[in-house]
């Protein structure tokens, strides 16, 4: 089954990984560590994350710590999941790191389910 993704779900998928990247970094997130990673302005955090609340993907302390919920979690580790093997796969066809990277961020968005997974059992060598 195929279906259209809008660019505002491919925003709140990188934004979500971004959160959990940086929490398996430093144990805590705030909207300006967001910001700083992206390269986005404060204010465009701001903006997706109360929209990321609003989805229940994540929660927000009084402090500014941001939480993912159990389901911006589980979204959460299957785009890293899917961004760290597309990478690991371009550069194993010789891509330069950094492009497989970037690649790997646009596919990660687009590809179906089953395609992912047939791509996982080849790499994996299931």
């Amino acid at each position: 089954m195929s279906y259209i993704k809008h660019k505002s779900d491919e925003s709140m998928e990188d934004y979500l990984e971004t959160i959990l990247q940086l929490y398996n970094k430093n144990g805590k997130v705030r909207s300006v560590d967001i910001a700083s990673e992206l390269g986005y302005t404060k204010a465009s955090v701001s903006v997706a994350m109360k929209s990321l609340r609003t989805k229940e993907l994540i929660t927000m302390a009084d402090t500014g710590y941001i939480t993912l919920t159990p389901e911006g979690q589980k979204k959460a580790e299957i785009i890293l999941e899917r961004h760290t093997l597309l990478t690991e796969w371009l550069v194993q066809l010789g891509v330069p790191e950094a492009l497989a990277s970037e690649d790997a961020c646009r596919i990660e968005h687009d590809i179906c389910e089953e395609t992912f997974d047939a791509l996982k059992k080849h790499c994996l060598g299931q």
